[in-house]
């Protein structure tokens, strides 16, 4: 007896990632894997009457895509505490602080978030001092780029507002992230968040020893509660890298949809700010990178996670900084064809030197690029800081997709969340189309990706990249029923108006985790 398929997808557009364009046909899920997918109408024989069809029309069925780069303790900041979004002055927020402080424990520091770091303009610790005292008080701006903070908190948590970054505030993350009230129903808003995106997996940065927040993933994942597939990395910040623990977090989580995928580490920073590592100096500072960066310690580290069978994820973004984040991994155990034995990657590779990424290709490392990344640009403002710092010879190498891809480098996308927000059409407004947010004329058109290489990056490069190629990342007969559905045909709809188009349906495991609608619920 044929098995009956428990829904089916029938559409003009199916795009498995398998290699394959897009064509009209369907989709057949059963028990939270993929029955079958062909072209043309779902055969007669794998329907039943209690078959749920839905007929697309020409709307794009894909596999779930997977982000390999965010860092949800860095978003849930953004909403730790009290709501201080419509504060208009440091009187009003300290007046609302004040209120918020009677309702929570005493013991406990005090947070806040969303105030208007245009519109209000602290100074000094004194008016936070004198309204709490001894009792530690940390207040996000929007966007979390700044804060304001009394000395009690100065001293607790060893950073000042001029140093709110999360690397710099790692000794507060336990406070929020041990705070089972705020981070579960936090984690459950993040997830829903990244479904109505079309995310079904998601490699999470977490420092350290993630703060403990490993365990709440355990609870979650024994409680069939995640709709969210998540690999973390250890990223070595107040402490060294841990290989006791690794090899801890490797065996504890083996099930389905938490797992272990190794460390990441920064090296260099962005042009923009002079941090980027370059092989020539900047055009506008006698300087090739205004940061020390301890590689000698990143390739102890990186070998020594190669060596336990950890893969370890450099982020770089300047030419310097991707040939010798290359240089080490020349150094990591090879198979005999000369790639790499574990999964080793670059994040970001902001500027890069084409000779490098030939190299990075031949290694078999792979390159988890920001396709998104324009949005928060502007076209005049972009090009006359590229032309001060490096001119414009050298800023035709400025994310040079296209040359990663014909250099053969498995492609994977992240967005370093929250610093960006998934959005798959816009990130082939932007990585295709090579528009800045205003439009106009493209940016560095040479160096743009098709759409199918894209999607493909976003879902079997995601799941290669997490070790889960065989479960993950395409439609294909017995794969896990991972899909995502858009609003319209995402290759034929006009890239300069495909950010129009948005998520309608996303399953995971088979089950629907999002529709669109459900946020008005």
């Amino acid at each position: 007896m044929s098995e009956y398929a428990d829904i089916v997808l029938q559409s003009n557009c199916i795009f498995t990632a398998s290699g394959t364009d897009p064509f009209a046909g369907y989709v057949a899920v059963r028990g939270g894997r993929i029955l079958s997918v062909g072209e043309g109408p779902c055969p007669e024989e794998l329907i039943s009457e209690q078959t749920i069809c839905r007929h697309l029309g020409n709307r794009t069925a894909a596999p779930g895509f997977t982000d390999v780069h965010c860092f949800f303790t860095g978003y849930a900041a953004g909403f730790a505490g009290v709501n201080l979004t419509d504060m208009k002055s440091c009187e009003e927020i300290v007046e609302c602080v004040k209120e918020y402080a009677q309702t929570t424990d005493s013991q406990k520091i005090l947070l806040g978030h969303g105030w208007d770091a245009e519109l209000i303009h602290p100074t000094g610790t004194s008016l936070l001092d004198e309204a709490f005292g001894s009792r530690p008080a940390v207040l996000f701006a929007n966007g979390c780029e700044t804060c304001w903070m009394n000395q009690a908190a100065i001293d607790r948590y060893q950073f000042t507002p001029d140093t709110c970054y999360p690397e710099s505030y790692v000794r507060l993350l336990p406070e929020f992230l041990g705070d089972r009230d705020f981070i579960i129903p936090e984690f459950k808003r993040y997830m829903k968040l990244m479904n109505s995106r079309g995310i079904t997996s998601v490699k999470e940065m977490g420092f350290d020893r993630f703060c403990g927040f490993t365990d709440i993933l355990s609870e979650l994942e024994q409680e069939n509660a995640l709709t969210l597939r998540v690999s973390f990395m250890s990223q070595p910040v107040a402490e060294k890298m841990d290989l006791e623990y690794g090899r801890a977090m490797r065996d504890k989580f083996t099930g389905e949809f938490v797992r272990f995928s190794g460390y990441n580490q920064m090296t260099d920073g962005s042009v923009s700010q002079l941090c980027a590592d370059l092989k020539e100096p900047y055009l506008c500072a006698d300087t090739a990178c205004a940061q020390n960066i301890d590689w000698e310690r990143l390739r102890a580290d990186t070998l020594a996670a190669d060596a336990e069978g950890f893969r370890y994820s450099l982020h770089a973004q300047g030419d310097a900084a991707v040939s010798k984040a290359l240089d080490i991994y020349e150094d990591c155990r090879r198979n005999a064809d000369g790639t790499l034995v574990n999964r080793h990657s670059i994040t970001d590779l902001e500027f890069s030197d084409p000779a490098d990424l030939t190299r990075m290709g031949r290694l078999g490392v792979i390159a988890e690029i920001y396709p998104q990344i324009q949005s928060i640009a502007d076209r005049e403002g972009k090009l006359a800081m590229i032309a001060e710092h490096i001119g414009m010879e050298r800023g035709q190498y400025y994310w040079n997709r296209r040359k990663m891809a014909d250099s053969g480098v498995l492609l994977s996308c992240g967005t370093d969340l929250p610093l960006l927000i998934d959005d798959i059409p816009q990130s082939i407004y932007h990585a295709v189309g090579g528009y800045f947010p205003e439009g106009g004329e493209p940016f560095n058109r040479q160096n743009m990706l098709t759409v199918k290489e894209l999607l493909t990056a976003w879902a079997s490069g995601g799941a290669y990249n997490l070790y889960q190629e065989k479960e993950l990342g395409s439609l294909e007969t017995g794969k896990k029923a991972d899909i995502v559905v858009f609003s319209g045909n995402l290759f034929t709809t006009p890239v300069e108006e495909i950010r129009s188009v948005f998520v309608d349906l996303t399953m995971v495991g088979g089950k629907v985790v999002y529709q669109n609608g459900d946020e008005e619920k």
